[in-house]
């Protein structure tokens, strides 16, 4: 296989739109699924995506758009999902090109609702793409410091090392540096967990706890994550990587997380209705709070914040309540 693939990014959001930027630094053409042709159409007159990071400008003759789902798919040798977990089995039905022999990379933080598997998982077990062709696109790294050029790092994780450093080539630039893992099953499951982790510190926020509280709760954030990882995978890891606590970090800190700001909304006195409403991109860590306590109870681990947070946003529990009780069990 050549330096440079032929890649298509699939999804018309914000860390799409940076993953199609950060391609276009180094390959002379990026194809890229958005499902609404009337982006399309500004894209290609506007030269940026009309809704997302609008300050990242793009050489159209470098862009592949299409809205056809199977055109792209046709296309390209490498395939970057970039859906939102809730709705991206709707679009992989869509799809009747054959596709188990491609490579497969999720940028995807969070878990299919349907099959209750994080992506890479479910390419395997559901779609039979073999586990070396599949690979995870981790941070941290937020989509809208792509857009500024600021210094960000990613984790490519693959079975497959040379995989793993291909799609590192493609993504490189002088203000991207990447590293290589092997550890795909972990690090996607930390990219959907730490979602989780953001939303708990936007509520503590919200509910006025401080900095000496933001501390403990990313301490015990990390822990909670081995042990949750620990149950689903057990390999050698070191959980201090950038692509585990480096990404659990900037999500529970930043201001650009849409899951601390999800999470002070809930802790400001929001309803989860309202919340979702008023903000324009999806929480991931809604989703996946769901998802991970389902998880938990098949090989449970001792999770109290991802316990707290699917109290407050699914069983309609008083947030104040939920932490008042949270506090008491932190170290």
């Amino acid at each position: 296989m050549s330096k440079y693939p032929k890649v298509a990014v699939f999804g018309g959001g914000s860390w799409a739109t940076a993953i199609v930027k950060m391609l276009c630094e180094n390959l002379d053409q990026v194809g890229w699924y958005v499902r609404n042709e009337t982006t399309i159409d500004y894209i290609k007159e506007n030269e940026h995506n009309p809704n997302y990071l609008s300050s990242a400008q793009f050489n159209i003759e470098q862009l592949n758009l299409s809205s056809d789902i199977n055109k792209m798919v046709a296309y390209a040798d490498v395939l970057i999902f970039a859906i939102p977990s809730a709705f991206i089995k709707t679009e992989l039905d869509k799809i009747t090109e054959e596709y188990s022999s491609k490579i497969i990379f999720s940028a995807i933080k969070g878990i299919i609702p349907e099959s209750g598997l994080i992506v890479g998982e479910h390419f395997n077990q559901k779609l039979n793409v073999p586990l070396n062709n599949i690979g995870v696109i981790s941070g941290p790294c937020h989509a809208e410091e792509v857009a500024m050029e600021r210094l960000s790092y990613l984790t490519i994780a693959c079975r497959d090392t040379e995989k793993a450093e291909l799609i590192s080539n493609c993504l490189s630039s002088h203000y991207i540096k990447t590293k290589t893992s092997d550890d795909i099953i972990g690090t996607e499951y930390a990219a959907m967990l730490k979602n989780i982790f953001a939303i708990a510190a936007g509520i503590a926020h919200g509910l006025g706890y401080g900095d000496n509280f933001q501390s403990v709760l990313m301490s015990n954030s990390i822990r909670e994550m081995k042990r949750f990882i620990k149950k689903r995978h057990k390999m050698k890891r070191n959980i201090n990587n950038s692509a585990y606590l480096g990404d659990l970090l900037v999500t529970g800190y930043s201001i650009f997380s849409r899951n601390r700001m999800f999470g002070n909304m809930i802790g400001k006195g929001y309803t989860v209705k309202s919340a979702m409403m008023e903000m324009s991109m999806i929480a991931e860590g809604y989703y996946a709070s769901k998802s991970a306590q389902l998880l938990n109870k098949i090989n449970p681990a001792k999770t109290p914040i991802i316990d707290a947070v699917y109290a407050i946003l699914y069983q309609n529990k008083n947030p104040k309540t939920v932490f008042k009780r949270l506090t008491e069990q932190l170290d």
